[in-house]
């Protein structure tokens, strides 16, 4: 029997997710029971495969991201992985019907990150679509369990989601990705000379899709809305955080939001739920 080590691959997905991010492991907990672990694993394979490119400086990033692709598609195909994050995430691509072009599609952006330094905005936008719409994607394969009419109806705003939340990424470590990795997301800017209508353009582009994403959350099924509006919040705050800051001071600091915030946002976000103040 399988049972054992699927427990096991479960459990280091959910440790990876923890490990990793406290928001979203935080987002996950309000989420019914019954998604967490399938969104675990979809945290899971996606932090494995940023990790490749972001962190392991010392090693062939190129071909570990190869091999990844390879064992990630070869576990969907077999039903089965020795590596733990790969076991569960074919398991929640099984069991929800997750579209593998997504698979591909998030693979590709993070192939980008290994050449690509600075981008268009034809690649800013296929960058975004593959490394955060399609994950949002993935989760609402798992949001809409199966329901192929509730998946349509709610894509396009799910996706708004994914961008915001990695557009606001992208400007909380600006400093950090163009000093240390020498990458410049934002196409059309010159970060030597970042100025703050600069800031103010990608603001501007976040505030919408904001606008939009929230739309959507509203009209997901009650077993999701409120993990996914917690983490909606938690986004929100850290952007308010970043607006109220220079064009020059996001360089050299990494915005966060402290954990007697955190708190505060989980108490508030019950609170509205209930009260069906979405």
């Amino acid at each position: 029997m399988k049972e054992k080590f699927d427990q096991l691959s479960a459990a280091c997905s959910k440790l990876t997710t923890r490990r990793y991010s406290t928001s979203f492991a935080l987002g996950i907990r309000f989420l019914d029971k019954e998604l967490h672990e399938p969104i675990y694993a979809i945290y899971g394979f996606v932090r494995l495969a940023d990790e490749i490119v972001d962190s392991f400086h010392d090693y062939n990033k190129q071909q570990l991201l190869e091999q990844f692709s390879k064992d990630c598609f070869q576990a969907i195909s077999d039903k089965i992985s020795l590596n733990p994050i790969l076991n569960a995430f074919q398991r929640t691509v099984a069991n929800y019907r997750i579209d593998h072009r997504l698979i591909r599609q998030f693979l590709d952006s993070m192939e980008m990150d290994l050449e690509k330094q600075t981008y268009d905005q034809g690649q800013y936008e296929t960058y975004i679509l593959g490394s955060a719409e399609v994950v949002g994607l993935m989760c609402l394969h798992v949001f809409t369990g199966g329901d192929a009419q509730a998946f349509e109806r709610l894509k396009p705003r799910a996706m708004k989601l994914g961008a915001a939340f990695q557009k606001i990424n992208f400007l909380r470590d600006i400093g950090a990705d163009y000093r240390q990795l020498n990458r410049s997301y934002f196409p059309g800017i010159d970060l030597d000379n970042f100025t703050e209508q600069d800031k103010k353009r990608i603001e501007q582009d976040i505030e919408a899709d904001f606008k939009e994403a929230l739309k959507g959350i509203r009209d997901l099924p009650g077993s999701s809305r409120r993990g996914v509006f917690l983490a909606y919040r938690y986004y929100l705050q850290l952007f308010s955080k970043i607006r109220r800051a220079g064009a020059r001071a996001i360089f050299s600091k990494r915005f966060r939001i402290s954990n007697a915030r955190k708190l505060l946002l989980l108490c508030s976000t019950i609170l509205k739920h209930r009260l069906n103040w979405i």
